[in-house]
């Protein structure tokens, strides 16, 4: 029999995306048996089962895993169509989940998403901050916001604004230890990494470029982590102008070999490449494309970062 109840699609997605038929009930303001009963009649229409379910969890077959990516396309297709045919592509409504990174998006993202929401009444807005890579299918996010271009294939990037690692380190350190004269000299400074591992190799660009090994003293998978430690002056860290933009002109940081600047990594908005972007998604990007830069001493310092 023919799989062709949109509803039922759209319940299943639910499902999966809850984590649980109860959480799914919950959601969809309805009773668990009749959850229950609606996912059965599915597994009878196609003939298989779609959810391997025990009293503590539940996990897709094959079957389900299947059906379950297809569907998204699907709902996202009937969507995007359903728009388009009642000319609302400009009433951004539903869900829109994204990840930022932490510092980024305390600082720049959270505000502007709260007002792009103001803006769009109808629109629900989950943001997660973490300064780890998540998978977006396999989280259920809809975009991330991450500093350069991710190589996979399964992704589709968008460049957003230029972004520009900088040295800084407090005043206070600058006065203990003095002002690193050349990149080499950082092997003997106190350097604050962002990373699993203390030794990371950072670029630099000059009249020629450089690449120096460092072993930080502190380091941590946090970036506010890191910028913290900075603006207490425990040593110079690498980080992005649009984190520390506040900090610098108002002196709590200092730029460090500002004649070496580090290449450029751009900011970008990334979303599956395996559901068509759905139009919530494509006015936000839009909204951070003419937004991002905040104010005008933000773009002055990031293009000096980068001069």
């Amino acid at each position: 029999m023919p799989l062709t109840d949109l509803g039922q699609l759209a319940l299943f997605v639910r499902i999966v995306e809850a984590g649980s038929l109860s959480n799914a009930a919950h959601e969809l303001g309805t009773t668990l048996p009749s959850v229950s009963r609606r996912l059965r009649q599915l597994e009878s229409r196609l003939g298989v089962r779609l959810l391997q379910r025990t009293t503590r969890r539940q996990s897709l077959t094959g079957e389900g895993d299947i059906l379950y990516r297809h569907a998204l396309q699907i709902l996202a297709d009937v969507e995007q169509v359903e728009q388009r045919l009642s000319l609302r592509s400009a009433t951004v409504s539903g869900h829109l989940r994204l990840t930022a990174p932490i510092s980024l998006g305390r600082r720049r993202i959270a505000p502007l998403l709260a007002d792009f929401q103001a803006l769009h009444p109808q629109l629900h807005v989950q943001l997660e901050l973490t300064d780890t890579v998540l998978d977006l299918v396999e989280s259920g996010m809809d975009l991330a916001i991450r500093y350069g271009a991710l190589d996979d294939s399964s992704y589709f990037s968008r460049p957003l604004v230029a972004n520009y690692r900088v040295l800084c380190a407090a005043p206070s350190y600058l006065k203990r230890h003095g002002m690193p004269r050349h990149p080499s000299d950082l092997a003997s400074h106190r350097c604050l990494h962002i990373g699993h591992q203390p030794q990371a190799d950072w670029h630099f660009e000059g009249e020629q470029p450089v690449t120096v090994r460092i072993t930080a003293m502190l380091a941590a998978n946090d970036g506010d982590v890191v910028h913290r430690w900075a603006l207490g002056g425990h040593g110079i860290a690498l980080k992005s102008i649009w984190d520390i933009t506040d900090d610098l002109a108002n002196g709590h940081l200092v730029r460090v070999l500002p004649e070496y600047p580090s290449p450029a990594t751009p900011l970008h908005a990334m979303y599956p490449h395996n559901r068509q972007l759905a139009p919530r998604v494509r006015v936000f990007i839009d909204y951070l494309l003419e937004h991002l830069p905040l104010d005008k001493d933000a773009g002055h310092l990031a293009e000096r970062a980068g001069a």
